[in-house]
């Protein structure tokens, strides 16, 4: 697997999107879906990171927003047929590694109440509930997870 900082508005990546709006959709009304378009995912606002398999094929991505002291995770994501092969661990490992280096003091995240799996891999990298930040507001279907570096 190659992780590497790539544009979000490739075909490939925004299938990625694609499918991960889809999934988002089905399980949250409009108003609890806080997607950000890829356009805005272009550095310097973002590093978007793709992860590709040893076919070069998209199974993954995520990007880091810096804001003042910390960074957000959005956009993260992984092909179904891709799960349980570490690419969510590696791609939260290398925006790590990227917030570090940008000098943030933290990762903050908002998911969904209803992923299981995404809130059990953020506990696991050692991600606590916060409360809301930045925009956000306080919403029953979202859960607001922080981490200090």
């Amino acid at each position: 697997m190659r992780l590497q900082q790539e544009s979000p508005r490739q075909a490939d990546v925004l299938a990625l999107i694609s499918q991960l709006d889809e999934y988002q959709a089905a399980l949250y009304p409009a108003e609890s879906n806080h997607l950000m378009d890829p356009a805005a995912l272009e550095p310097p606002r973002a590093h978007f990171i793709v992860a590709r398999d040893e076919k070069l094929a998209a199974v993954g991505c995520a990007a880091l927003v810096p804001h003042e002291d910390y960074g957000e995770i959005k956009r993260m994501f992984v092909a179904p047929s891709q799960r349980g092969k570490g690419v969510a661990q590696a791609l939260l490992a290398r925006l790590e590694r990227e917030a570090r280096s940008a000098g943030l003091s933290a990762l903050k995240l908002e998911t969904g109440v209803s992923q299981p799996e995404a809130i059990g891999l953020y506990q696991r990298a050692g991600f606590k509930p916060c409360p809301p930040f930045g925009a956000y507001q306080p919403d029953p279907l979202s859960l607001f997870m922080s981490k200090v570096l």
